[in-house]
């Protein structure tokens, strides 16, 4: 996929979680290149605020904030939310992207399975948070960054975090992957007719940091698998077509595969399951 053919986003505000490096970080230097506002978002607040001056240095403009959160911490999460709403006037989209993998299961301090935690909940928590600011600021796009891993996902509502056993480096991503998928359907239904739009993306194979997390075993094989994977660069494009590409204005609830709609998997077409994932997620981050 060519890099999209991005309008003038002058007077937009961008958020792009998972931004420091990868294809979040080459996602916010095209969209400030183009005059958007753009929030980068991470983890390590100097680390944050060097990347925010790298984003601007490479994009020729000073409109880019650093903001600071830990998916693994629900309060995190929130402090994050209640940052951008008390420093932006508005929010025209939200690039969910941060994500993580471990090759043992841990849980974070709020009890929950690391993976789906961060994968998945962080992405539902910080939406539903900034939603109100996302419909007054219509149209709006939210653009959920998901994987085609998905397709191997389960999904069993009554041991999430696999804390019965099962628990793989894999199974554990693809069924977090899945409940992007999932709550992109949902909340696309959700938001019928306020002029926001929601989809999610498999943004191709892309040689990112993402699974130095992985076992020691795997290294050599993801070494050479990078060697034929798409650069961060050529990842990031997805992401900015979703966000700000003409093509897709209006369309919603859709699964792409890099710039072209595919079919979701059986079970991310299954409604109910997005219903009662949703219920089970908005108890698990403490939402009304």
């Amino acid at each position: 996929m060519a890099a999209p053919a991005l309008p003038d986003l002058t007077g937009r505000y961008i958020l792009v979680t998972g931004s420091t490096n990868g294809i979040g970080l080459e996602a916010a230097v095209a969209f400030a290149a183009r005059g958007a506002r753009v929030g980068v978002v991470g983890r390590d607040p100097a680390r944050t605020e060097r990347v925010a001056a790298e984003v601007r240095t490479r994009a020729g403009s000073q409109a880019v904030d650093s903001f600071h959160a830990d998916f693994a911490l629900q309060a995190s999460v929130r402090a994050l939310a209640a940052d951008v709403l008390a420093r932006w006037p508005r929010l025209d989209v939200l690039v969910n992207n941060a994500g993580t993998v471990s090759a043992e299961r841990t849980v974070t301090p709020d009890g929950i399975e690391t993976t789906f935690a961060v994968n998945h909940l962080g992405y539902v928590l910080l939406t539903e948070l900034l939603l109100d600011r996302l419909r007054a600021s219509a149209p709006a796009r939210i653009v959920n960054v998901s994987s085609r891993g998905h397709y191997r996902g389960t999904m069993d509502l009554e041991d999430l975090g696999y804390a019965r056993g099962g628990y793989a480096i894999m199974r554990a991503y693809c069924r977090s992957k899945l409940g992007n998928v999932l709550y992109t359907r949902h909340l696309a239904r959700r938001l019928e007719g306020t002029g926001v739009t929601v989809n999610s993306l498999h943004p191709g194979g892309v040689a990112t940091n993402i699974w130095t997390g992985a076992p020691a075993w795997a290294a050599p094989i993801l070494a050479l698998a990078k060697l034929f994977m798409l650069t961060p660069e050529q990842g990031s494009h997805p992401i900015q077509y979703l966000a700000a590409s003409p093509e897709v204005e209006g369309k919603t609830g859709l699964y792409y595969h890099r710039d072209h709609f595919r079919e979701p998997s059986r079970l991310a077409r299954d409604e109910g399951l997005g219903e009662r994932l949703q219920a089970e997620s908005a108890r698990l981050v403490g939402l009304d």
